[in-house]
Parts: C-alpha cells; sequence; structure tokens
C-alpha cells in the first residue's frame, strides 16, 4: 500500500463519507481554559468507573469490561485472560495504565494486560483507530488505565485516611487489600495500598473442578502527587505486581487431571511519572515519563527445566494543548524503547536471546469551532520503527491522519463522522518463542496500515440517551507468525473487520436501565480468524446483547442486575493453514455455542465509613466457554489437546469495606 495516496484518499473520501460513517463527540477534562474534545473513533468509546467495579465487585480484567459491549475478555483465568476490542486483541491496541504503554508477552499462552481493579480510578477505552494523540501503534483502539491518587479519596477539609477491604469468593477463593493516604501538607499528598489475593481451583457451570487455576497474587502500589506552584503539578506512580502457581503448560488451554502442572512466577514493576505546567491559552505541557519491566520463569521440570523471559520498555509523551481562536490544538512527541530478553534459568546456563525495538512518533491534532453547531477535527502522526533481532532486522515509517466531524442539528442529537488511518511497524516478539532460537522475519516485511471509518448518532434528553454507530475497518499487511514455520513473522493478507453497536439507556427517578447490542464481524482474507490459529491478532465472537438495571431502593441501598447473551456461531471453518502446509487433508469446522450468563449485586453503604456487598456472578451457574477464549477442537483427529478454558460457574462474592 502506498501510504501518499491513501493519505490523499483519505482527504479525498471524506467529504462524501456523510453517507457512510461516523463518530459520537466525547469531552475530556478542562485544562485551563482550552477545552480538549476527541472526535474520530469516540461514538463507542466508554468510561469505567470505580462505582461500577465495586458493585459487582470487580477482580480481574473480564469484570473491568463486564459492561462494556465492544469489549470482551478470553481465557478465564486471570493469568491467561486477553482483552479484545470488536474482537481484535489488545496486541494490536495501544493499553496504558497512567501512560505508561504495556507492551510486549511474555508467553502467547498467558495475557499481558493486568491490572487490580481496586487502584483505578477510570478506564477508557477507544475502539477502533483514531486520533493522533492516540498513541503509537493503536490500529485496533486504546484503553487506557488510570489509577487513584490521594485526591480522589480525601475532600478537601480531610487530612488523612485509609481503607481495608476483606472479599470472599464462593468460587473460589479470598481477598484482602488496604489503604492509607493522606496530605503531607497543603499542596502534597501520598498513597500507599497493598492487595492479597488467594484463590482456590475455580468450578465450571457443570461443577466440575477447573485444576490449575489457583494462583496467588500480591500488588503493592505507591503514589505522591502535588503541586510545584500554582502552574505545575508533578505525581510519581510505582506498582509491583506479582502472581505465581501450578498451572498447565499452556494456562488458557482446559487443563485435565492427567495433566502436568508446573510452577510459573510472573512479576511486574511499573514507575510513572507525570508533569503539567500550564500558563495560559498557549502552554499546556503534559509530560509522561515511564519505565516497565515484566518477567516470567516457567519451571517445565520434565522437559527443558526453567524457562525465563523477561520485558523492558521506556519511554516518555511531551505534548502540550494551545488555543488560538476557535482551534485547539495538540502536538507532541513520543519515544519508547522496547527490549525482550530470555533463555534457560537452569544454573550455569546463562545463554539468553534477545531482541531490541524503539518507535518514535511526532504528531498533531486540530479540533476547530467552525460554528456553535459544527465541530471539525483533523490530525496527523508520524512514526519510525526499529527493529533489531539476534537474525535480523527491519525498520518502517509512515503517516497516520485522520479526519472528523461532529454536527449539532439541535440540543439533543448529534452526528458525528470520522476517518482515521494508523500505521504500526514490526515491535518485539514473544519471549517464548524468541528464546527457541527459530525467530525470524521475512525480509520484505511491510508495516501494518489500517483504514477506519465510523458514521454515529446520538440522542440524549432529561430521561434517554441513544447511541447508534456502524464501522469497519481493513488492516493491510497484517503481521503474524503462522503455523508451521518455526517462529517466522510476515504479512498474510487483510485482516476486515465491520459491525454494528447500539446503546440505550433510560433514566427515571431511582430506576437506570442500559441496553446495548454489539455486531462484529471479522476475517482474514476472507476466512474467519479463531483464537488458536490467529493467536496475538484476532478472535471471531457472536453477537452480543447486555442489559443492566440498577435501582436505588434507598439512599443506603442499590440493587443491580446485568445480562448477556452470546448468540451461536456454528460450522466456523478452520485449520485452512494446516491445510496448506500439509498437516491435513481438509478443513474442519468448530461450533461456539450460544451462552447467557446473570449478574446480580446489592450494595449496603449505612453511612460514609462503612460499604457491604453482596454479588452473584454467573446466578444461573451456566456452563459456557466465552467466544474470546480458544475454541473447541477436541472432535478433530490430532488437535484433541486444542479447547479453551471454561468459565467459572456460580460465585458469590462478599466482602466488608471500612474507610477513615
Amino acid at each position: 500500500m502506498n501510504r501518499n495516496r491513501h493519505t490523499a484518499l483519505a482527504l479525498a473520501v471524506i467529504g462524501v463519507m456523510t453517507s457512510q460513517y461516523a463518530v459520537a463527540e466525547k469531552k475530556q477534562p478542562n485544562v485551563k481554559s482550552i477545552e480538549r474534545v476527541e472526535v474520530v473513533g469516540t461514538t463507542t468509546n466508554t468510561e469505567v468507573t470505580p462505582q461500577d467495579l465495586e458493585k459487582f465487585q470487580a477482580n480481574d480484567l473480564a469484570d473491568i469490561f463486564r459492561l462494556v459491549p465492544s469489549v470482551s475478555v478470553g481465557g478465564s483465568l486471570g493469568i491467561a485472560q486477553k482483552v479484545y476490542i470488536r474482537g481484535l486483541e489488545d496486541t494490536l491496541l495501544n493499553v496504558t495504565v497512567d501512560g505508561a504503554p504495556q507492551t510486549g508477552t511474555l508467553f502467547h499462552h498467558i495475557g499481558r494486560v493486568s491490572v487490580d481493579p481496586d487502584l483505578l480510578k477510570e478506564v477508557e477505552v477507544q475502539a477502533g483507530a483514531g486520533e493522533a494523540t492516540a498513541g503509537a501503534g493503536a490500529i485496533g483502539g486504546a484503553i487506557r488505565f488510570k489509577t487513584k491518587n490521594v485526591d480522589d479519596l480525601l475532600a478537601a477539609q480531610e487530612n488523612f485516611g485509609g481503607n481495608v477491604k476483606a472479599s470472599y469468593f464462593s468460587n473460589a477463593g479470598h481477598k484482602f487489600s488496604g489503604s492509607l493516604y493522606g496530605r503531607l501538607n497543603e499542596n502534597w499528598g501520598v498513597l500507599g495500598s497493598y492487595v492479597s489475593i488467594d484463590r482456590d481451583n475455580m468450578e465450571d457451570g457443570n461443577g466440575a473442578e477447573l485444576p490449575g487455576t489457583n494462583p496467588e497474587q500480591s500488588i503493592g502500589f505507591l503514589k505522591i502527587n502535588g503541586d510545584i506552584s500554582e502552574q505545575q503539578q508533578l505525581s510519581v506512580s510505582y506498582e509491583k505486581r506479582d502472581e505465581e502457581g501450578e498451572f498447565a503448560q499452556r494456562p488458557n488451554w482446559t487443563p485435565r487431571e492427567t495433566y502436568t502442572f508446573y510452577p510459573v512466577k510472573t512479576e511486574r514493576e511499573t514507575i510513572v511519572l507525570n508533569h503539567t505546567y500550564q500558563t495560559g491559552d498557549l502552554l499546556n505541557l503534559e509530560t509522561s515519563i515511564y519505565t516497565t519491566q515484566a518477567n516470567i520463569v516457567q519451571d517445565v521440570f520434565n522437559r527443558w527445566g526453567k524457562y525465563g523471559g523477561e520485558l523492558s520498555s521506556t519511554g516518555f509523551d511531551l505534548r502540550n494543548t494551545s488555543s488560538v481562536g476557535e482551534h485547539n490544538l495538540v502536538y507532541g512527541i513520543e519515544h519508547r524503547s522496547d527490549e525482550v530478553e530470555s533463555g534457560a534459568q537452569e544454573s550455569g546456563d546463562s545463554a539468553t536471546t534477545k531482541e531490541k525495538g524503539k518507535v518514535t512518533g511526532v504528531y498533531v491534532q486540530d479540533h476547530w469551532q467552525v460554528t456553535p453547531a459544527l465541530l471539525l477535527s483533523a490530525g496527523v502522526r508520524f512514526d519510525q520503527y526499529d527493529l533489531v533481532t539476534y537474525k535480523a532486522s527491519t525498520d518502517s515509517s509512515g503517516f497516520s491522519p485522520n479526519l472528523g466531524l461532529q454536527y449539532s442539528f439541535n440540543d439533543n442529537l448529534l452526528l458525528n463522522l470520522s476517518y482515521a488511518q494508523a500505521m504500526r511497524g514490526k515491535e518485539v516478539g514473544d519471549a517464548f518463542t524468541i528464546e527457541a532460537g527459530e525467530s525470524t522475519l521475512s525480509p520484505s516485511l511491510d508495516a501494518e496500515e489500517v483504514d477506519n471509518a465510523e458514521l454515529g448518532l446520538t440522542y440524549q434528553d432529561e430521561h434517554w440517551h441513544i447511541v447508534a454507530s456502524v464501522y469497519k475497518s481493513e488492516i493491510d499487511d497484517v503481521i503474524l507468525d503462522q503455523l508451521g514455520r518455526g517462529t517466522y513473522y510476515e504479512n498474510v493478507g487483510t485482516l476486515s473487520t465491520d459491525g454494528v453497536e447500539l446503546k440505550v439507556g433510560y433514566w427515571i427517578d431511582d430506576i437506570q436501565i442500559v441496553a446495548n447490542y454489539s455486531n462484529s464481524d471479522a476475517d482474514l482474507n476472507g476466512l474467519p480468524v479463531v483464537g488458536y490459529e490467529h493467536n496475538g491478532l484476532a478472535n471471531k465472537r457472536g453477537d452480543t446483547w447486555g442489559l443492566n438495571v440498577n435501582y436505588s431502593l434507598s439512599d443506603t441501598i442499590e440493587l443491580g442486575w446485568n445480562f448477556t447473551r452470546v448468540s451461536a456461531l456454528n460450522n466456523i471453518s478452520v485449520l485452512h493453514r494446516a491445510v496448506e502446509i500439509g498437516w491435513i487433508d481438509q478443513t474442519q469446522t468448530i461450533d461456539k455455542p450460544s451462552y447467557q450468563v446473570h449478574d446480580i449485586f446489592v450494595q449496603w453503604q449505612p453511612n460514609d465509613n462503612v460499604s457491604v456487598n453482596l454479588s452473584v456472578q454467573n446466578l444461573f451457574d451456566e456452563h459456557y466457554r466465552d467466544h474470546s477464549s480458544v475454541g473447541d477442537y477436541t472432535h478433530i483427529p490430532d488437535w484433541e489437546i486444542v479447547e479453551g478454558l471454561y468459565e467459572a460457574g456460580r460465585d458469590i462474592r462478599f466482602s466488608v469495606s471500612y474507610s477513615f
């Protein structure tokens, strides 16, 4: 694909796209007098709050995104969970925690994103490629986790506080957390938190125990923030997360009693510095500097012994926001350096394999309030990718432009239109596969390039909030390590996704009702994508329906019910690559049965200090495998071991928290 040709095409197409696609506005917090508005890709943007997480006692990624129709989580077990937006795996997303990207993969059978819900202030989801400020490599969208600080927990007149919380899960385990926070003086505050989770083996909806699902987790978190002056604010945070247990060699597949379970330990440490400097309309500077290190050690004692992998990522994002007349401009530069290293961990064996990658980008995004009813958005970023492996090297660069408009017909009805392109070069690979000593790159490897278009309508009045959107995305020159070539990254074709999303909310008195529907159809070169064969890329999912009802029984008691239904996908054609390379004579089919899950909660807050929560996840003990997990290949000869993990059955969760 010629990038210049497609840039010109974008400029031409935007004028005729109003009959096809668009998106809706989402306003961001003000920076002084500057209103920052995201236009591109925001109809389906979603924000998750701590209140949402507390009600259903969120414990992992699946719980965090339970109420977000465009996001799904497969893998069931925390260490194995992978996040998908519109069927695209999180490897195609820009995922950040307080601005620090979560990059790379330690092992393709475990997830790469982990965060404790208790620490979160909010979660922002951007579905689809969007504005130039979304970050490098956001070809499928972005997820931004933001953690709490002392100002979120203390009222203006308070100087010290804390929280202790104990939770019990019938399926199965317990969780303890404690936080202390206080103001060091009128300008500075500190927050410290510790979380400990101890799980027993889960049971699925049929009551069968799932061995190898009993990890132990601990999370330590420290954040200092304050005002350097009236114009400058600074925060520094440190997080350390540990998880260990005995898992099947592939934790995201269904374990069997006959399997051997291997000790696994993972660790992650992240340090983030955020600084703002605000002096008026022209200078509103935001700086993020971060470093993250993650590692895994798996002891496959009956085969090759201990394997270890380590990822490190260091970088910064420096951006400024300026208001000039009717224009709000955001522009900046970002850089990230990644390194993955892996090798045997046996005593006396220090041989390791390394890959190093870096990306540098510059960007500018303009929001132009042409009239009170019309807002135009235009932006572009340029990224340079470089990768050096132990066998080869590659580099790529390109522009990622976007255009959008928002038009208010009246106070209630809003139209949004957007078109965005984004590119991503090859980044560092999976630590496990590079340790195998066979990883290499196609000599003609090109960068991935996406075209994403969206159309959205939003209606809102005193009682109703309705959002409808349609989208289409095509990623050309998809980079994938296919079956049958060792570990060989090459361009394999075009990944296409298209779909519709609908959300209808109704509020009256003490009742809130939100219904949603999400449809996403994904294919690679016209063939369906599945989690086993397209690991690290995408996974096909049935139509998803949701209904959420909240009722405030009194000032102290709130009740809620959440219903999710996923439609069946039958006769999905699989193993096309296996036929191509001669592993099997003909393609096969798998089914993904439909399922429906009910969750309920009751929250009692007798005063400002005490909160008691009772929730039941999977109320009716549905026996199911999430469509975003690996499918069931057990009926196919020679593929009998390929079977994704079932979800947990009924889980009664009870928690008590006390704040002081």
